[in-house]
């Protein structure tokens, strides 16, 4: 089965040429790339975080295998969905679900099932896939859409992610799709912010739920972002990386209520 975009067209091009010269627009050149266990990359309309991502993508290595995921935005679905196997459809043509990944996955995590109905309007992963397909071409991955907050359960994820991804011969990257501060001051969402990346910087996991909990950060995907820390320390990570931050002020003008954006890789 093939999932349709949901989201062409309005968070980013719909026709095949205008989203490449608009991703192409955004990818900067490197003589040498990271290597990296994960990174974080924004999910709003490319108009205002698509430099974000672009830089992160343009910085790091990127294997043939991913694991993306992303917050619930819709509600829909379970707590923690992996979407079936099959292909993703954008403009740019379709990807492949990595089933073997899927298969280790629900082997490992037993809170992780498959669901189709979390995904089916879910923007936060599918504004990923274009950026994959044009520096990544016949990559897999797999997709999770994280909607719960509870520790726990994030915790016992990462871990899972991180034994699936050691029993695979091959690279594996984790994104984590997230943007950062929503709707306030840019200089009180810079402040806000710094104190998330910190964390992800520190490669801590339980740091970064604290932080975000007890300041009242409406970072919305800081839970698949905890998780794919978690997965890191288990893989050896030993820290990370702010590779580029804005907010949505930067393109609209408006400081007063803005959206954050951090591009970071964990390394």
């Amino acid at each position: 089965m093939i999932r349709e975009p949901a989201v062409a067209g309005q968070f980013y091009p719909a026709n095949p040429a205008s989203l490449r010269r608009t991703i192409d627009s955004f990818l900067e050149k490197h003589e040498s790339l990271i290597e990296a266990k994960a990174v974080v990359s924004p999910h709003a309309g490319y108009v205002y975080s698509g430099a974000v991502a672009g830089a992160v993508y343009s910085t790091v290595k990127l294997p043939k295998r991913i694991i993306v995921l992303g917050p619930n935005h819709t509600g829909r679905g379970i707590p923690l969905s992996l979407h079936p196997a099959g292909e993703w459809l954008t403009p740019l043509g379709v990807v492949a679900i990595d089933a073997e990944m899927n298969r280790r996955l629900l082997e490992e995590c037993p809170d992780l099932r498959e669901d189709r109905l979390a995904h089916i309007r879910e923007h936060s992963l599918e504004v990923q896939i274009p950026f994959l397909q044009t520096l990544v071409p016949e990559f897999k991955f797999s997709a999770i859409c994280v909607g719960t907050a509870d520790f726990a359960s994030l915790d016992s994820l990462g871990h899972a992610m991180a034994r699936a991804i050691q029993s695979i011969k091959e690279s594996v990257l984790i994104i984590s799709s997230s943007d950062m501060t929503h709707y306030e001051p840019a200089n009180v969402a810079r402040k806000k912010d710094r104190l998330a990346i910190d964390q992800v910087i520190a490669v801590d996991p339980q740091g970064l739920y604290r932080v975000v909990t007890e300041k009242d950060i409406s970072m919305c995907g800081f839970a698949p972002t905890v998780a794919s820390l978690t997965a890191c320390r288990d893989l050896g990570a030993g820290s990370g990386q702010l590779i580029r931050y804005a907010n949505s002020g930067d393109v609209s003008g408006d400081y007063e209520s803005v959206v954050g954006y951090a591009g970071m890789a964990v390394t």
